[in-house]
């Protein structure tokens, strides 16, 4: 049987990000899939509104295909994803892997969520990348060059840097606007890890462990000492990292 791992995009992003840990997680013994969420800027296959529903039908007919259990990994808005597919089918997902994911409790959104960090962390900022958006008049958020660099990319080597914003596309707002409806019987029974970023500027470490502590249960956790692109800034120890776990996992 083979090994699949599905990965999940976050905001303003595609497959592409991923592009450096794909050959690491082949050269161990992965069959990957990097996907392409509807209507962000790269997937071209499909008209599909950009929005919770399309998301999840995306990656629920990309894993019915497979046929066969997946690891599902989302990285950053991605993990709002794989927590809707895992409450659609759970059968079908080994394990749920949220990259410096937001790993939300259900019906929360993210803006829910910075209010509970404000009233957890009332001395910390948490706009994040926030002040470095733009809107355009058909509902799509733009990141700006500088933000990029300062909220996602701070640790990252300067050319490489340079090379992963000019990848970056505008976002439909609608493919922000996502809480799940999750259920511990679902989702809930679904292992899960949890890879933190201890200098994160993005989604900031007492944002990542406030979520593990309001979803304790079947949750491993890796900390990676990165920014919020682990998987661009040590992609080698990031999968080393994962592998640990996950062959352990497959052969118990």
């Amino acid at each position: 049987m083979a090994k699949h791992i599905v990965l999940v995009h976050g905001a303003w992003q595609g497959s592409w990000s991923f592009d450096l840990i794909k050959p690491l997680l082949e050269q161990t013994g992965w069959t990957v899939h990097a996907l392409d969420l509807p209507n962000n800027g790269w997937n071209s296959d499909t008209q599909l509104t950009a929005n919770q529903d399309n998301y999840c039908d995306f990656v629920v007919q990309t894993i019915q295909k497979i046929g066969e259990p997946v690891v599902l990994l989302g990285h950053s808005g991605g993990g709002l994803t794989i927590s809707a597919v895992a409450e659609q089918i759970p059968d079908l997902i080994s394990n749920l892997i949220y990259l410096v994911g937001m790993m939300l409790p259900s019906e929360m959104s993210f803006l829910d969520f910075k209010k509970l960090c404000e009233q957890h962390f009332p001395d910390e900022d948490f706009a994040g990348i926030s002040p470095y958006l733009s809107f355009t008049q058909d509902g799509y958020s733009i990141v700006s060059h500088e933000g990029a660099k300062k909220i996602f990319l701070q640790d990252c080597e300067s050319v490489l840097a340079e090379q992963l914003i000019d990848k970056l596309r505008p976002q439909p707002e609608t493919g922000r606007d996502l809480k799940p409806v999750l259920t511990a019987e679902r989702f809930g029974s679904v292992k899960r890890i949890y890879v933190e970023a201890l200098y994160d500027q993005s989604l900031s470490i007492n944002m990542q462990r406030l979520m593990q502590q309001l979803q304790p249960d079947n949750l491993q956790v890796i900390n990676m000492q990165t920014g919020h692109v682990p998987q661009a800034v040590q992609p080698e120890l990031l999968i080393e990292k994962l592998n640990q776990i996950l062959i352990e996992k497959i052969s118990v």
